[in-house]
């Protein structure tokens, strides 16, 4: 039997998609505890408890006497720092450049084991028709759906590459991600603005380089490189997964307890 979700959290998704989907955007403000309540037929208690969790996500915020508003999100200051490339080369009077490789919609029959595992997609995904259609951008026919959204991306400093970045995103909730200019838009300032980022968790490694991989950082072939892994969360699921690749001699992870 499938299992009937809870009328407050059938709230909690709805008020999530209009905030992913971009309808309520920071520091919007969104529909009354009446207004909600009215619409999906429950009591203003219901409404209010789901209010109250997302509230305590840090998704919204609740104002006395103003109403319940989207909240501004200081994802980077919470769960997990965010570090944004371009910034810290910037303020360490560092040139910066992107420059995309490519970037592409990600069909059913395109997923590996590893995408399933992370967005945890079942073998063989059925796509609804709400799901979001494959963008003009990408490689693929025009009637097959996105379930992801691929992009990878080389990071320059004074001119030689520090960093390559292959990021996938759930193209349902950042249904505009792959239309934007990431050689001036930076992704993790993009996901950060659209989505109310909850939660992350993260491993660094210390790979050798993969054929392609030395190409794009311009290292020799099994060179060693600091790989750190990455995957955010909202409403408990995941919005991306980002693997970061750095010329083991050129980069390292820093910071203050």
């Amino acid at each position: 039997m499938t299992k009937t979700i809870p009328a407050y959290q059938r709230i909690k998704n709805a008020i999530l998609d209009n905030i992913h989907s971009g309808k309520w955007q920071a520091g919007n403000a969104i529909s009354t505890e009446m207004a909600l309540a009215e619409e999906f037929g429950v009591s203003r208690m219901t409404v209010n408890r789901a209010l109250k969790e997302l509230s305590e996500e840090r998704v919204l915020e609740r104002r006395q006497g103003s109403g319940t508003f989207v909240a501004q999100q200081q994802f980077n200051h919470t769960f997990v720092e965010v570090r944004n490339i371009a910034e810290d080369l910037k303020s360490a009077n560092r040139d910066y450049e992107a420059q995309v490789v490519s970037k592409r919609a990600i069909t059913a029959d395109m997923l590996d084991n590893e995408l399933c595992r992370k967005f945890g997609i079942s073998e063989g995904a059925v796509i609804d028709e709400e799901s979001v259609p494959v963008n003009t951008s990408a490689q693929t026919d025009a009637s097959d759906e996105a379930l992801l959204y691929e992009v990878k991306i080389i990071h320059f400093a004074d001119g030689q590459p520090i960093q390559f970045e292959e990021r996938w995103v759930d193209a349902k909730k950042v249904p505009k991600f792959i239309d934007q200019d990431f050689s001036v838009v930076n992704t993790s300032d993009y996901l950060i603005a659209k989505s109310p980022l909850e939660s992350g968790s993260y491993t660094i490694r210390a790979l050798a380089a993969p054929d392609e991989i030395a190409e794009f950082l311009q290292i020799a072939p099994q060179s060693p490189t600091l790989v750190l892994r990455r995957q955010t969360y909202s409403a408990g699921q995941v919005v991306t997964f980002v693997k970061m690749w750095h010329a083991g001699d050129r980069y390292q992870f820093s910071g203050e307890l």
